[in-house]
């Protein structure tokens, strides 16, 4: 029966989603109708509901609007500390650097290398260390850069040697970040065995964040029964390939992946390689609910991931065009972006960075950075989330009412309430707020509470009729044994 239920659940979720991909294609949901694209959200039931508009198009920036000509097919985005960008403009072998207000800084297309000219080919990603350090994955040729922005190199790194490299191993760089510690993290090409790691002189370490592969009974039997023809075409069970990476400042690798079954495309890494990262019970890979052929169709593809403070990141679905963010605790907070021609969507998002409440996304089939600036849902939740993270859940209380106010859904705003009563000892105010979250772990543990607090506030009512209940007994039957000795 619970599978059953299950089942229809499912069953009745994916009609859901269904009914509202149609009714948006004729109506207007969402509450911003300028919109290209559409603002929902999953509840507990993982339904989808229609929410305010939780960023808004901004602006899009072009090469041409740069003055450095088209962008040919960049790949990678970076927001420095000290707010300068970097673009990785792979088909035109160069990196361009803005400024934080989005004018041209900079352009290196080439570098001195121990006294000669050396340039790109195909860099296809990049990172800025807080001491200004360019890490540049200069792809086709095989090689991590470490340049000093005056252009001056630092050393590079390249042809890794271990044992556990295959003999025919080729080192095809594709995204690079580094930590506090100078260690260095780079996705390589055709590289499943995980991210590879060098230390600050870029010797190769090893891998971190290796993704294991579950193999069902089923595929088991199946492989068994099969020829060997038949096996050779059957999927390879092989682990993911990672697709984007980011730093956290605690020096957590935060890292995308393919996962076709749309269960998990998100890690964060620990300095031991060992993915840390909340989730809920459903699923940390985007879209829940997705058709299963025909255009825009499969389980989101993530390519890239934006660490922003306070335990926010938004990550960036291809298939889709769609930006996901969540919580440190892996709750959705919002999702918004779609594919198209129109201002703020996308022909082929790439990379995604982040710069305060502005979220930037690379777009290699324009050639262009899209802006998203915060709406006021945006912001708020944004706002109430990072006092939480911060410990302080009585202050984001007022900012949870008022995401309320404009989204009566919003599940994580009645939880954060919920939370504050708990906190200050409001037992029997936190059932309510947190049975509005559907929240069951802290609502037993309200319950828990207020049923001690009833104990506690009647404890010498129960002790007095608790003791006459004793006494009384005691007199009655003293009184019949009394009345059978007389009897006898």
């Amino acid at each position: 029966m619970k599978y059953k239920r299950k089942k229809y659940k499912k069953l009745y979720g994916y009609l859901t989603f269904v009914l509202a991909l149609i009714l948006s294609a004729s109506t207007t949901v969402s509450a911003d109708s300028a919109l290209p694209y559409e603002t929902y959200n999953f509840d507990y039931w993982e339904y989808v509901y229609y929410t305010p508009a939780a960023y808004v198009p901004e602006s899009s920036l072009s090469g041409i609007d740069l003055g450095v000509g088209s962008l040919s097919n960049p790949q990678d985005l970076f927001v420095a500390a000290d707010g300068k960008i970097y673009i990785a403009d792979t088909g035109n072998n160069r990196i361009l650097i803005l400024n934080s207000d989005l004018t041209l800084y900079k352009v290196m297309e080439n570098f001195d290398n121990n006294g000669s000219p050396d340039t790109f080919l195909n860099p296809y990603g990049v990172f800025v260390t807080g001491q200004n350090v360019i890490y540049v994955a200069d792809m086709d040729h095989n090689r991590i850069i470490a340049l000093h922005e005056n252009g001056e190199l630092i050393r590079i790194i390249n042809n890794p040697v271990s044992e556990v490299l295959p003999d025919n191993f080729v080192f095809i760089p594709m995204k690079v970040t580094v930590d506090y510690a100078n260690r260095v993290y780079v996705i390589v090409k055709n590289m499943f065995q995980g991210i590879m790691a060098f230390d600050e002189n870029g010797s190769f370490t090893g891998f971190t964040g290796t993704i294991k592969v579950a193999i069902s009974t089923y595929d088991k039997i199946w492989r068994r029964l099969s020829t060997k023809a038949q096996r050779a075409r059957q999927v390879q069970f092989i682990p993911t390939e990672f697709t984007g990476v980011d730093m956290a400042p605690d020096g957590f690798v935060y890292a995308t992946n393919i996962d076709t079954k749309g269960v998990q495309s998100v890690r964060r890494l620990n300095p031991k390689g060992q993915d840390v990262i909340k989730k809920k019970d459903g699923s940390l890979s985007g879209d829940l609910w997705y058709r299963l052929a025909g255009d825009y169709s499969g389980a989101s593809r993530i390519v890239d991931i934006a660490y922003r403070d306070n335990g926010i990141y938004s990550i960036i679905d291809q298939t889709r065009g769609r930006i996901f963010t969540y919580d440190h605790e892996g709750n959705i907070l919002y999702i918004f972006g779609g594919r198209g021609s129109q201002k703020g969507t996308f022909k082929n998002p790439v990379a995604i960075e982040a710069i305060g409440d502005v979220i930037m996304v690379l777009d290699a089939g324009r050639g262009e950075i899209m802006t998203f600036t915060a709406a006021e849902y945006g912001r708020l939740i944004n706002e109430a989330v990072s006092l939480r993270f911060r410990g302080d859940e009585s202050a984001a209380v007022e900012i949870w009412k008022k995401v309320l106010l404009l989204d009566e859904n919003f599940e994580l705003a009645y939880v954060g309430i919920g939370k504050s009563y708990l906190a200050a000892g409001e037992n029997k105010m936190a059932m309510k707020y947190l049975k509005l979250g559907m929240d069951r772990t802290y609502y037993s543990i309200a319950f828990k509470r207020y049923r001690d607090d009833i104990l506690k506030e009647n404890l010498g009512s129960i002790l007095t009729i608790g003791t006459l209940l004793f006494v009384g007994t005691g007199i009655i039957l003293k009184i019949k044994r009394k009345g059978g000795t007389e009897h006898e």
